[in-house]
């Protein structure tokens, strides 16, 4: 099948020929009929399978114009460069098109989006603190939204997102069609489907641990953070195909760590990517590695899930992930659009909880390879390597005094005794007259 089965429109048709798009994956063959239908749809899809092309083609293709200033499609991200990487989508899907498309997120000045909302548009991206921001001080009426798109909705649950998602969908007007897609499907996600959707039809591309086949995994037992670097550094000076390299860090502290340690000795070819970072530098980071000015790219989970940067020749996973998904969703950022592509893993001793954890969803291997004899194996450790002493805490209890005291211990005199001495009036009164002290009979 090919996009031209579809009941497609020529201008969408001529941006799909000029985007070399003619056979559609699988989620966007399932998903394409269902949202023509008009129902309400939950679509489940690894990352790499083309999610975005999958809600806004037939979006877009039910799009009518009209003069109103209002959006009339909705779509919701986790972050910022999600909005950005969606919004370059559908601009390169309507250029054949008179359709309106603006962007919003946070970290940028609301003065400096408004005037995207107020000129009119017909399709909007948007995070959802911002979205809510535009719509509750008056700048953004959602009253004509007609289609509402969750993209990556399980990473928005993760990052606790749900509560303004629920906000978001009580602006809403109540008919509406509801798409969502998401690469895991959860317990909280099956509960936000079940409140706010309406008989959703589910469709799956391929289950969540299913391997992309175009992928060839390799694992390295590396002991520690510093032969860690000395591998990475051997790769880049050895390999030559390592010519667009994405290195994913859990942690932001690791990110820097290994950026400081590494980018001095390949100057200029490093980028660094994660949620500390100003706007403006990942921005920058991001677009220096699209257009290959960096060769490497060290970054974060949250901040690159769900970004489609092509042609990453390798993923070099600096260290096993905790979540198994995470590892799934990492290693899908290459071998994309049926090229071939290569993760590698540095695995040491303390990861051996979470590889089981991925080869189990894997329901696989992952093919372990010796590290080079040319890579120094460093015997320095970072401070969270340093294993920790535990001290065992011993209580010593205090013994018991004798019954009837000590050696020590002597009565104390009379005088000396404390003794609750407090007396109320009445019996001071009493002892003081002899008698009860009374105000006499009323008359």
């Amino acid at each position: 099948m090919t996009f031209t089965d579809f009941n497609i429109n020529s201008p969408l048709l001529n941006a799909l020929a000029d985007l070399g798009l003619t056979i559609p994956t699988t989620i966007q063959e399932k998903a394409y009929p269902v949202v023509m239908s008009g129902r309400d749809m939950v679509g489940i899809a690894q990352t790499g399978t083309g999610k975005t092309i999958a809600y806004l083609l037939p979006c877009l293709r039910q799009w009518k114009f009209t003069k109103e200033k209002h959006p009339q499609i909705l779509v919701v991200v986790p972050t910022r460069e999600l909005v950005i990487q969606v919004v370059e989508q559908i601009e390169k899907l309507t250029k054949y098109m008179n359709v309106r498309v603006a962007g919003v997120y946070g970290g940028v000045n609301m003065i400096r989006q408004t005037p995207l909302l107020v000129a009119g548009v017909d399709v909007l991206v948007a995070t959802p603190g911002r979205l809510l921001d535009f719509a509750l001080n008056g700048s953004l009426k959602l009253k004509s939204i007609k289609r509402f798109v969750i993209d990556e909705v399980d990473e928005m649950l993760n990052l606790g997102f749900r509560p303004q998602l629920v906000r978001i969908i009580d602006l809403l007007p109540p008919k509406r069609q509801n798409l969502m897609f998401s690469a895991t499907i959860s317990e909280e996600l099956k509960d936000l489907v079940h409140d706010f959707f309406i008989e959703p039809l589910e469709i799956e591309a391929a289950p969540t641990g299913t391997p992309l086949e175009n992928i060839k995994q390799i694992g390295f037992r590396v002991p520690n953070f510093y032969t860690k670097v000395n591998m990475l550094e051997f790769l880049l000076n050895n390999q030559p195909e390592f010519s667009k390299v994405l290195v994913f860090t859990s942690t932001k502290k690791l990110a820097d760590a290994l950026y400081d340690e590494i980018s001095p000795k390949f100057p200029d070819q490093f980028g660094l990517i994660h949620s500390n970072k100003s706007q403006n530098n990942r921005f920058e980071s991001m677009r220096g590695f699209k257009e290959s000015e960096y060769r490497v790219l060290i970054a974060t989970d949250i901040v690159a899930r769900g970004l489609d940067i092509s042609d990453v020749s390798h993923v070099l996973n600096f260290d096993v992930p905790d979540v198994p998904e995470n590892y799934m969703h990492r290693i899908g950022r290459t071998g994309r659009a049926d090229k071939k592509g290569v993760a590698l893993t540095f695995i040491t001793k303390a990861d051996k909880e979470n590889r089981e954890a991925i080869e189990n969803l894997m329901n696989r291997k992952i093919p372990m390879s010796a590290m080079p004899e040319e890579v120094q194996v460093s015997k320095e450790l970072t401070e969270d390597e340093i294993p920790q002493v535990k001290m065992k805490n011993t209580l010593v209890s205090i013994p018991k005094k004798e019954e009837g005291g000590g050696e020590a211990f002597h009565e104390k005199i009379g005088k000396n005794k404390k003794v609750n001495m407090k007396v109320r009036r009445a019996e001071a009164m009493k002892i003081k007259y002899k008698k009860p002290k009374t105000r006499g009979q009323k008359k």
